[in-house]
């Protein structure tokens, strides 16, 4: 996508064909900060940290993380090393794993010699796949897109409520949840749409600059504004977007999104989930029970960053000073809230027989 005319992926190769350049998400939406990643450490630090975060994205950096390790040292120490510290990094994210993994089943038994440009040609294609995987997303849910507004009185938009960052920054390009509506606003449909702060990390911020990058029409709402707004018949659709999601299509999203789908249910308005294939666990079958849901430092919650009056960023502490904060990264969606799921391959129900249609090759194990 593009900031200022000029169009970016959200992890690319510098010119030394090596290193990594992201942007350091935590910088957004307040500035625009390149930054480089040259160790396979970096690359751990940059996740864990959130410079880098959305699952697809996590799971391209990691392949470039494990690309780095070879660099450094390609024997079979190095090679468990790098794998057991970036897998450590973000617990959630099933990308994580599904590309390490990918990895090291390419570069276990092949010579240390071969092993650098092997795992840099792997990282080249997930990051590459990536694209397209999240284009097809855009189409599909376009087409959903399309026939709310072919119901819309003229010139009335289609508005739509997202939680959380699920666009371009939270995977290599286009985004999941948001691709849809770009493509909807590139072909000419009158949408708008209501963006979820998303505390404690307000992601929303990014989602905004994302979508005013792209002159897409929204507004950046409380978290707690969404049931309301779907009570009034101000939201025609939510989509968003998931970290893991289960066989039998729970999804795991950021920590709120089950709140908006159960005010989406209550109120009658469809809320769909965006993913990709390699957000798949199809290990996993009850999410609520099953998925490890990440913990994260407590100042996150008691804390906000912003910009004040005389231009200067930092942390303000709202929390009464002593105050035990929880900060629970996800939280879990049932199938039975969820619309359907738009991935790269059409727009399924979320239920086991939903995901076998359209993946059978996919679904090895069963619970």
């Amino acid at each position: 996508m593009k900031i200022n005319g000029i169009h970016y992926r959200s992890v690319w190769l510098a010119d030394d064909g090596h290193t990594i350049e992201i942007f350091d998400q935590t910088k957004l939406p307040f500035e625009v900060q390149i930054i480089q990643l040259q160790t396979m450490q970096d690359v751990a630090t940059a996740i864990k940290e959130m410079w880098v975060r959305g699952a697809p994205l996590i799971g391209a950096v990691a392949a470039y993380g494990m690309a780095l390790a070879m660099r450094q040292s390609s024997n079979d120490e190095n090679l468990q090393h790098a794998y057991d510290t970036l897998i450590k990094t973000r617990p959630t994210a099933i990308n994580l794993k599904w590309a390490l993994d990918r990895l090291y089943q390419a570069l276990e038994n092949v010579e240390y010699s071969l092993r650098e440009a092997i795992a840099y040609r792997i990282a080249n294609e997930i990051a590459d796949e990536d694209v397209e995987l999240c284009r097809k997303i855009g189409e599909h849910g376009l087409n959903i897109i399309q026939k709310y507004a072919a119901h819309k009185p003229a010139g009335e938009p289609v508005n739509i409520l997202t939680h959380c960052n699920a666009g371009w920054l939270a995977t290599v390009d286009w985004g999941t949840a948001l691709a849809p509506i770009y493509m909807a606003h590139d072909a000419g449909i009158n949408v708008h749409v209501w963006v979820d702060e998303t505390r404690p990390r307000n992601q929303g911020g990014l989602t905004s600059f994302e979508l005013g990058s792209h002159g897409v029409p929204h507004t950046l709402i409380a978290d707690n504004a969404g049931g309301h707004l779907m009570q009034h018949g101000k939201v025609d659709l939510c989509i968003v977007g998931t970290d893991r999601t289960t066989a039998r299509g729970d999804v795991c999203n950021k920590i709120g999104t089950y709140l908006k789908a159960l005010a989406a249910k209550a109120n009658q308005v469809p809320f769909y989930v965006a993913l990709p294939s390699p957000t798949l666990d199809f290990t996993v079958w009850d999410g609520v029970k099953e998925i490890p849901i990440e913990e994260r430092a407590g100042e996150e919650q008691s804390h906000v960053y912003g910009i004040n009056p005389e231009g200067t960023r930092s942390w303000v502490n709202t929390a009464p000073q002593g105050t035990t904060c929880g900060n629970y990264a996800f939280d879990v969606t049932p199938a039975e809230f969820i619309s359907g799921l738009i991935t790269e391959r059409g727009v399924c129900e979320a239920s086991a027989e939903g995901l076998q249609m359209l993946f059978p090759d996919l679904c090895k194990q069963q619970p």
